[in-house]
């Protein structure tokens, strides 16, 4: 049971009117979304954004406005296959979930959501939703991401039925060097090369995986896992690492663009339809705690870092 919730009513009362503080019940909820509907998973002003819909639906369902936290925010045309995200709601929210249904809470939610997101025709869907471990936060407990990225490099692979999932590249890419090229960024660096900071935040990200493998159908398929990635960060390696492939670049290109540390006219960034959040990374349920106050520990200290570098 959560005692700290992410966003309280605005005038201080719980569902029931009381001014009493009532207790909390965080959810853990996977989705997915076609991100080429939506201006992205942030909720902006002009533009529908993925967080709008989600958070839209559950005010409908409670009655009460509610902000969840996201594992990772998406770019505008940038899908997610299993986003996770995490709310809080009162114990008679919860208890009120299955209204008369034989259902537990977590499957009514889910089959509520949807009858209601469904109006998007399919592009938003929840999975599954439940009651989160002790100490669980969506964004903060995680201890990694995954991305992958399908190339269709070749005027003889595009393919008009699969455009929205795919990038077409004109040139023939070489597969082995993009790998040997992704091999000299692994590990933990500031991206600053590769990033769109934002204000306040850190670009030292630890990018644990990076590859490149054709498929049998011809398509470049690519894989990314990090402890986070920072505003643009997949997107601009993926384009770095396609400059080599296709000559435009020499070998070594990519790490030498990570020293440099400079955002420039030769950041390239890759389209944002192939673009998919694949998954995201959990440690056990007694770890979740302590990995949450680890991940905001080092953060901070990044940014401390990342302040005196620039002084």
């Amino acid at each position: 049971m959560s005692t700290q919730p992410d966003i309280i009513d605005p005038l201080g009362t719980s569902a029931l009117g009381s001014t009493e503080t009532p207790a909390w019940i965080r959810m853990q909820m996977v989705l997915s979304y076609d991100g080429a509907a939506y201006s992205g998973w942030a909720r902006q002003p002009n533009v529908i954004g993925v967080q709008q819909l989600v958070e839209d639906a559950l005010e409908m369902l409670v009655r009460r406005r509610i902000r969840v936290v996201v594992a990772g925010r998406t770019d505008a045309g940038v899908h997610a296959r299993r986003q996770v995200v995490h709310f809080d709601l009162t114990e008679a929210e919860y208890d009120g979930l299955p209204r008369k249904a034989p259902l537990d809470p977590g499957p009514a939610l889910v089959r509520r959501i949807n009858g209601i997101l469904g109006r998007e025709d399919g592009a938003v869907w929840v999975h599954e939703a439940h009651r989160a471990p002790e100490g669980f936060d969506a964004r903060f407990s995680a201890l990694a991401r995954r991305y992958s990225y399908r190339i269709a490099d070749g005027q003889h692979r595009w393919d008009p039925l699969t455009r929205h999932l795919t990038t077409w590249h004109r040139e023939e890419l070489d597969v082995e060097a993009m790998n040997r090229e992704a091999q000299t960024v692994l590990g933990r660096h500031d991206f600053l090369t590769y990033c769109k900071p934002r204000p306040h935040a850190t670009t030292i990200r630890t990018l644990q995986e990076f590859t490149f493998t054709r498929g049998e159908d011809g398509l470049i398929l690519a894989h990314l896992k990090a402890d986070a990635f920072c505003h643009n960060m997949v997107r601009a390696l993926i384009g770095a690492a396609m400059m080599v492939g296709d000559g435009r670049e020499q070998p070594g290109f990519m790490a030498a663009r990570l020293e440099e540390m400079v955002r420039d006219s030769k950041t390239k960034l890759s389209h944002p339809r192939a673009l998919v959040l694949e998954e995201v990374y959990y440690p056990e349920a007694e770890q979740l705690a302590a990995r949450a106050l680890q991940t905001r520990a080092l953060r901070s200290d990044d940014e401390v870092k990342d302040a005196s570098a620039e002084g």
